[in-house]
């Protein structure tokens, strides 16, 4: 061991609660460091395993849910791991990224979770979907921030697969008037707290990365569904984990459960920052005293101010992303299938806009929101409906929340906006040939 204890957080990504955990090391009096591209190196000479920057025990915030590559990040997490013990270990991560494997591991261990089914072929899944009543939930297997998630009515024709992950159904619980779920925070065998959250405008799901309504729920969760999350956590062999769980008719079960949950919506629901928690935890399994006071006094506050040990960013050479024309082919993929079409780049348009009919064909959907656009030509602001929609260039895929428009005029189905854009370099020189194609086209752009 390091003299004193040094606590390392793992994060390739500048995130606010890796921050939030080293602020929270550091007030309890003791270093740390931030292992991150900058800095971390991995030795191996002989039988001696060395680690830079040298740390006694390892958090791990590596995000498994929204990367295209997971298990390269699994295979970071399991090199670190090698060296020193870690809070989160890789495989029990792994795990909690995966939907389907954790809600098999917590229902075989008799943790209450909805009905769920997953076929690997579409025709299978079609066959068994209306088990679930007229609507269910269809999810992605791997995802996060409520994407990759959609509701769904089980008369619509499914594919096994949304883009390049598996995706399965799952009983739709709950209020359908106005959505809520929970959020039960454990560190340990402790629970910090838990919150409510509700569903914003139209959509149904909670998240408040997607505008969802948090309340403080710690004092009003029933024993039962405070117990459920202990016990979920446990079961899937988290240190540190979110919690989700939703009220049914025949009691609370688990939704998913969250190894790298945030911090920001919870705080401001319950004002209780669960960083100085996992903080303390990290340091009691090193051996180290931690005053119980201390621990609660600094939880009062979130402080995700850069932390001393935030390594300084080497220069890098510059990196030019890749090349697309103001005309590609573009792979698109909703829940009933995929098809290879032309799009048009629009760097005037903040989103991505998809003609009705194509949307359609492919299942995009449903609606979870409505945004407002504006043509150049008009005065007035029109309203188009929003979904959620898997976008694929040059073998990269993009999850985008994109318009959907009556572009049957128009020769190009797909119109890519800025959220798509921001990835690549234009060159409007560049075209891939449309034998639909208008010589010029009255495009709408996004307020």
């Amino acid at each position: 061991m390091t003299s004193p204890p040094r606590v390392g957080v793992l994060a390739l990504h500048d995130s606010k609660e890796s921050k939030a955990i080293l602020n929270a090391v550091e007030a309890l009096g003791h270093d740390t460091a931030w292992l991150r591209e900058e800095n971390t190196v991995v030795r191996i000479d002989g039988d001696t395993l060395e680690l830079e920057p040298a740390v006694d025990i390892v958090v791990n915030r590596l995000l498994l849910s929204n990367t295209d590559q997971p298990t390269e990040e699994l295979g970071i997490a399991r090199t670190v791991a090698a060296h020193r013990p870690m809070l989160n270990a890789p495989e029990t991560t792994a795990v909690a990224a995966h939907k389907m494997a954790t809600a098999s591991l917590l229902a075989r261990e008799g943790v209450p979770v909805p009905k769920t089914l997953l076929a690997l072929s579409g025709s299978t899944l079609n066959a068994h979907r209306r088990e679930f009543g007229p609507e269910a939930v269809y999810k992605t297997a791997i995802g996060t921030h409520g994407g990759g998630a959609w509701k769904v009515e089980t008369d619509d024709v499914l594919t096994a697969k949304v883009g390049k992950r598996r995706a399965f159904l799952q009983e739709l619980v709950g209020d359908r008037e106005r959505p809520r779920d929970a959020r039960v925070y454990v560190v340990g065998d402790q629970v910090v707290g838990a919150m409510f959250r509700y569903a914003a405008g139209e959509d149904w799901r909670t998240n408040v990365h997607l505008g969802g309504a948090v309340e403080d729920a710690s004092d009003r969760l029933p024993p039962e569904a405070v117990e459920i999350a202990r016990e979920a956590s446990a079961v899937v062999g988290l240190d540190y984990a979110g919690v989700d769980l939703i009220e049914g008719d025949d009691g609370w079960v688990v939704l998913e459960v969250n190894p790298t949950a945030g911090f920001r919506g919870f705080y401001r629901a319950t004002g209780i920052s669960p960083a100085p928690h996992i903080a303390a935890l990290a340091l009691r399994r090193l051996g180290v005293e931690v005053d119980p006071d201390r621990v609660e006094d600094l939880a009062a506050t979130l402080d995700d101010s850069p932390p001393t040990c935030m390594p300084r960013p080497e220069p890098r050479t510059f990196e030019e992303p890749p090349i697309i024309g103001l005309t590609e082919r573009v792979v698109v993929s909703g829940t009933a299938g995929t098809q290879t079409v032309v799009g048009k780049a629009d760097s005037g348009a903040a989103r991505t806009s998809i003609d009705l009919s194509l949307a359609a064909d492919i299942g995009a959907g449903p609606i979870h929101t409505v945004s407002t656009v504006r043509s150049g030509s008009a005065d007035k602001s029109q309203s188009r409906p929003v979904v959620d929609l898997v976008v694929g260039i040059g073998g990269t895929q993009h999850t985008v929340a994109a318009n959907i428009v009556d572009r049957s005029h128009m020769s190009h189905p797909l119109l890519i906006g800025r959220d798509v854009l921001k990835h690549y370099f234009l060159d409007i020189s560049r075209r891939v040939e449309n034998p639909n194609a208008h010589p010029l086209e009255d495009e709408l752009v996004e307020e």
